[in-house]
């Protein structure tokens, strides 16, 4: 499979904080830097159109986690499985078709732990 055809992107940058109030001032701090806009969520804080997730407590990752787009997550998956990556299966978020639409990979790359995410 051509890389090309699974047109990787990049989604956002996950930040993991110790706790939800340490959340909340890195995202306003960063809105207050720079403008953007921010929405809380559950689990986080999104910043500016999404670049950035500011968690709320640990999550994957020692430093947090990187969310990488595909147009196929299931294709994107069978072709760096063959590259050597491995996946956190427990992880996988399919949707209403059973697809696999969200997985994280099992190993940290340099304190980040890339996430895969399906286009809409």
């Amino acid at each position: 499979m051509d890389v090309k055809e699974l047109g990787f992107e990049l989604a956002h940058i996950g930040i993991n904080e110790p706790g939800s109030a340490e959340g909340k001032a890195t995202a306003e701090l960063l809105c207050s830097l720079f403008g953007f806009a921010c929405r809380e969520t559950e689990g986080s804080y999104f910043v500016g159109k999404d670049e950035f997730e500011i968690m709320k407590k640990p999550f994957y990752g020692e430093k947090g986690h990187i969310a990488i787009r595909t147009t196929d997550t299931e294709k994107a998956m069978a072709y760096l499985a063959d590259k050597g990556v491995e996946f956190e299966m427990d992880s996988a978020g399919r949707g209403p078709d059973g697809k696999i639409r969200v997985i994280y990979f099992a190993k940290d790359i340099a304190g980040f732990r890339i996430h895969l995410t399906q286009k809409a």
